[in-house]
Order: C-alpha cells, then structure tokens, then sequence
C-alpha cells in the first residue's frame, strides 16, 4: 500500500512539471532523452510511440517527467496533443548540419505549436536546442533563429486565412503570432521566455557528448 501511495504521491507533484522533447525526425530528440533519464547514449532509432522518463533535480529534490514524442509529421501533432496539458516546458530539438534542408518543416511544425493557445495560457517555457554543433558546417544558434523568425513571419503571412483548427469540442480559434504589423521575433511572445542555445547530443569521433546548457534550463525553470 505505501509504494503505492508513494507513486501517486510523486504523480501529483510532477503534474505541470513535465518537459516535453518535440522537432521534426531525426533532429535527436530520443538521444537527448536517453542522456536526461538513464545519463548515457543509447543506441538511437526512429520513434513511433512516446519514450518517458524522469530527470533528477538534486538540488531541488524534484524528479522532473521526461516525455518524447514521435517526430514524424504523422503522428508528432497527435502526441503534443495528448500532453501539452501536462506541460511546463518544451525542448524543441534541430538539427543544425541540415538546417536549411529542413527550415521549412521545421517553422511549420513550431508554428502550430506557437499558435496553440494552450501554450500561451499554461505560460509555457521553450528552448530551441540546436543540436550536431559538432558536424562542420552546422548553423549556429542565432543563425537559426534568425531564419527561423524570417520563416515563420512569411507563415504568420500565408496561412492567414487557415489560422483555425478543430478539436474534439469544435472550432477552436488558433493564436496570434507576435504583433501585428511588425515582423515577428521570438521577444514578442512574452511572458513565454524562448531560449536558443546549442548542444552535442551523442559522441562522435573525438567529441563528446554535452547537453549542459539543456540540463540547466530544465533545472531554472523545474
């Protein structure tokens, strides 16, 4: 009974408290979610069904929900459904050596994320972790935020007159991205604080590994 009491106990202060690992296919999320839970690289496969862990805060004795989802464009809007009531933050994951091979689907997957009201009334966190700094020629992080503000602002544009979605309750009116008449930047999207930084998810060669800077955004915003 007591374990058992424990698990729901541990559910109950997690709730709200989970960070979420989203991006298109193949832009490392899965490796990043093996270094968070298990502190290790695992071997890395395309995902079809969520991995969840938990990520320690010793310093704040938390055990923060891990969850990734499917990248492919298939099944990742099904799964951001599923949890992004149970949120409170998002690594959004890109691969910086393709970057400009995949910018498009990328800003329209975290368009539709941005535009979902959900992450404006929850307050959410995002960081964009640009990740595979270690391949020559990979973008860096303000580069790709660059062009990402570009991208999404030619979106916020065009698909003007398809800014509503249905839900399970019916039409549900789609989010305002940035101010309008001005071009959009990620500052415009306060209170939701948006972080770019960049990072190394597996081991290649000579380099190693190191997602510091996406372990001390988990433990700022835990």
């Amino acid at each position: 009974m007591l374990p058992l009491l424990l698990l729901l106990l541990r559910g109950r202060k997690s709730k709200k408290r989970t960070i979420l690992l989203t991006g298109v296919s193949e832009a490392g999320k899965t490796a990043l979610f093996s270094k968070l839970v298990y502190g290790k690289e695992l071997e890395s496969y395309t995902s079809i069904k969520e991995n969840s862990g938990f990520y320690s805060v010793a310093s704040k004795k938390l055990d923060i929900p891990i969850v990734d989802i499917p990248g492919n464009d298939r099944q990742r809007l099904q799964f951001w459904e599923k949890f992004k009531n149970e949120v409170r933050g998002i690594v959004f994951m890109v691969d910086s050596s393709k970057f400009q091979k995949d910018v498009k689907e990328v800003a329209e997957l975290l368009f539709v994320l941005l535009t979902d009201p959900a992450i404006h009334g929850l307050k959410l966190a995002l960081l964009v972790a640009c990740n595979k700094q270690d391949i020559t020629m990979s973008k860096s992080a303000k580069v790709i935020q660059t062009q990402l503000e570009k991208e999404l602002n030619t979106l916020r544009v065009t698909r003007a007159a398809s800014l509503d979605s249905t839900d399970s309750s019916g039409q549900m009116n789609r989010y305002f991205l940035g101010k309008e008449g001005k071009n959009f930047e990620f500052s415009q999207l306060s209170p939701i604080k948006v972080d770019f930084v960049e990072c190394v998810c597996k081991s290649t060669g000579d380099r190693k590994a190191d997602i510091r800077v996406v372990e001390e955004w988990i433990q700022k915003i835990a």
